[in-house]
């Protein structure tokens, strides 16, 4: 089976200054992945070179054996919160139907048949009852559901999500994770840029470990490991013991305190 992205030789630099360096990675189809990695590891610049919104220096990537420009409308991509403006006049199923766009083309407009996708969307993230609601009156938390569901219309077969639980609630963490496993359950891909080590093996069945380099990558429990992480993040670190892996002894008191975005 083809991997759902294979990325191959990525190198992408700013100013000379490498951000991403001769980076392999194959996403196995169907699989909850995070990537973590300190401040400035790349982990961002990598789905975006990924998606073509950064030019790579070098490499390429594949969707399903294909590149990307051919096989966009299989992918739908949640970008982070802090990088949308909020303040643009539209109402949150104004945002969802937007998901819509890629399949209608550029001559069609949304009609009852999209505003009723866009609306069970906005169900599945239990924002129905904001439909109407302008998007900047929205809590951080809304308005990531929102664009959540603006993925979703798109049923799309990979998804790929940066920091989607920065700044949201509890309650909001915990429909999203459920959103997650849904998706992953109905046979969709799911790549998620994420920061909070604790929560890694809980969530997710495969990880990228990334910092400038690919470290490593694989199923949590053959990945996740003290050694892979030190070498990630540098030094000393505790984590939550995965299934399989035995945590060093002299870690095990030690709080977790590295720095991560």
């Amino acid at each position: 089976m083809l991997p759902a992205i294979a990325i191959t030789d990525l190198t992408v630099a700013y100013r000379d200054r490498p951000v991403l360096w001769d980076v392999d990675l194959h996403v196995p189809a169907g699989v909850l992945m995070a990537i973590v990695g300190p401040n400035g590891a790349g982990k961002t610049t990598l789905i975006k070179a990924a998606l073509g919104l950064v030019r790579p220096a070098a490499g390429q990537t594949l969707i399903f054996g294909r590149p990307y420009a051919e096989q966009r409308r299989l992918v739908a991509y949640v970008p982070q919160r802090g990088s949308v403006d909020w303040d643009f006049p539209t109402t949150v199923l104004d945002v969802v139907m937007m998901g819509r766009y890629g399949s209608l083309g550029w001559f069609r407009r949304p009609g009852a048949r999209e505003r009723e996708q866009a609306l069970a969307a906005l169900d599945m993230v239990r924002m129905a009852d904001f439909a109407q609601r302008q998007i900047s009156q929205l809590s951080g938390g809304q308005q990531q559901r929102v664009f959540l569901a603006r993925a979703l219309v798109q049923d799309a077969q990979i998804y790929i999500m940066d920091e989607p639980f920065q700044g949201v609630d509890a309650v909001t963490e915990r429909a999203i994770v459920a959103l997650l496993r849904d998706l992953r359950a109905r046979g969709r891909t799911v790549v998620v840029v994420h920061h909070d080590l604790q929560t890694v093996p809980e969530y997710f069945d495969w990880v990228t470990l990334i910092n400038v380099r690919r470290i490593a990558s694989g199923p949590v429990q053959e990945v996740f490991t003290e050694a892979n992480l030190r070498a990630t993040y540098g030094g000393r670190i505790a984590l939550p013991t995965p299934p399989g892996v035995d945590r060093l002894s002299e870690a095990r008191s030690q709080p977790l305190s590295t720095a991560m975005d």
